[in-house]
């Protein structure tokens, strides 16, 4: 199986990198052939004549496992890329940024701090991007966080507010505490300078493995802005025209820098815009953002009760089958792509044991599935989903299944969150799911 996906790996990057030789670095790219890249088309994201659709995942910690250090695993990475391509997905969304700062529960190192730039990190996302290139995948990296498992907007303000900050969860600054603190980013010029300059600093990148600029590699399908963005928690904090600001002029530059790949926000949806639909309008109106993106949290927002699933799933399936119902809407609206880019769901009982069953995880992944088939089927605006995420091989160290500093075994599940809550392992009966959509995907006409 591994020689297989190498040699197909390699036909399909040859192919790729065949077309973009010789490629010059700067705004245009020179050379790059625009038809192996991802680009929009009303409500399609297309490659060449071909309606682009995927089954994707992610993997935030990719990067990481590239890295040529002691905390990384370039053996693993291999193996886990491989069994993704053997389930059949083709797009991973991948962190290209953490800011290495103050804040409890944020991955160390970091890809920056407030004065240095972790080049061991970034050429570990090299190796990433090249060996998805083996693969025939494509990758989503997203930019900074909203949350602090990154370190994100947060450690940003700590670098130029004189070291101010809170921690998310902090029983003395309950919720929206941090929420609020961290829109200050948007109205922040020093910390949003600062974001800017390591836009310039990935986006500009050449690849140390491929000798590719990232602006001319195919590999990448879009730039996101954040994970997860908010404008604030609640809207008394909310300043918008600073927030839709940051989105404009973020993706602005994006595109100035690179203009072949997509560029997108990285939101929840309407959780993500305070579910109010004309800031979510607004967010995504401007023509530098692509696409439009969702995701589906059940259990954090308490649609179901991971204690009693039995009990509270059929709530948790209403409120989701809605939640995607109303953003195909809002999707045609704006005349653009839809992207279920987060869907995660506890084990039986919230268990993060991977040897306890997935009953109702699986469940709702056929659901995620079936309303994202349907709509493909039919010509509307879903193009692919990322199902949260691939634990693949690795299992906690710990008994509390906490993730420390230090410790090598990266997880979906991000160094705030126990290890094994929402993952997939490999070996668990979700895998087949997965691939069974894969298969179902393949099989859709690719003309319309």
């Amino acid at each position: 199986m591994t020689m297989d996906i190498d040699r197909r790996g390699f036909l399909g990057s040859a192919a790729l990198l065949a077309g973009c030789a010789g490629v010059a670095t700067g705004a245009d790219a020179a050379g790059a052939k625009r038809e192996l890249f991802v680009r929009r088309k009303g409500t399609r994201l297309m490659i060449g004549d071909a309606v682009y659709r995927f089954v994707g995942a992610n993997m935030w910690y990719a990067a990481y496992l590239g890295a040529d250090a002691p905390y990384g695993d370039r053996a693993r990475l291999r193996r886990e890329l491989d069994a993704l391509a053997a389930m059949g997905v083709t797009n991973i969304r991948i962190l290209a940024s953490a800011e290495e700062g103050p804040l409890r529960d944020s991955i160390k190192p970091g890809f920056r701090t407030a004065t240095t730039t972790n080049r061991t990190l970034l050429a570990g996302l090299d190796y990433a991007l090249a060996e998805m290139a083996k693969r025939n995948m494509r990758a989503v990296l997203y930019l900074t966080n909203f949350w602090e498992w990154s370190g994100g907007m947060m450690t940003y303000l700590s670098y130029v507010n004189g070291g101010q900050f809170l921690n998310a969860n902090d029983p003395a600054h309950p919720w929206p505490a941090f929420a609020n603190f961290n829109a200050q980013f948007y109205g922040n010029a020093r910390a949003k300078d600062m974001y800017r300059d390591w836009i310039r600093t990935i986006v500009s990148r050449t690849n140390s493995v491929t000798a590719m600029p990232y602006a001319a590699d195919p590999t990448i399908m879009a730039w996101q802005l954040s994970n997860e963005p908010r404008p604030a928690g609640d809207l008394a904090h909310a300043d918008l025209d600073q927030f839709h600001g940051w989105v404009r002029d973020s993706a602005t530059l994006i595109k100035s820098l690179d203009p072949n790949h997509l560029v997108c926000t990285g939101s929840e949806g309407l959780k993500g815009t305070l579910e109010k639909p004309d800031i979510l309008l607004a967010e995504h109106g401007t023509d530098a953002i692509d696409y439009l993106t969702a995701h589906i949290w059940p259990n954090n927002w308490d649609w179901v009760k991971q204690a009693d699933l039995a009990n509270t799933y059929k709530r948790g399936e209403t409120l989701t089958q809605d939640y995607i119902a109303r953003h195909v809407g809002y999707a045609r609206q704006l005349d653009k792509p839809l992207i279920i880019e987060e869907f995660g769901y506890p084990r039986d009982g919230g268990s993060n044991d991977p040897k306890v069953a997935t009953t109702y995880k699986d469940r709702f992944y056929r659901l995620i599935y079936a309303a994202a088939l349907r709509d493909m089927a039919a010509g509307g605006p879903i193009a692919g989903t990322n199902f949260w995420a691939w634990n693949g091989e690795a299992r906690a160290q710990h008994l509390d299944y906490r993730f420390r500093d230090g410790d090598g075994q990266y997880m979906g599940d991000p160094p705030h969150e126990p290890q094994g809550w929402y993952g997939i392992f490999t070996g668990d009966t979700t895998v087949r799911i997965v691939a069974d959509h894969a298969a179902a995907i393949a099989r859709l006409p690719k003309t319309r």
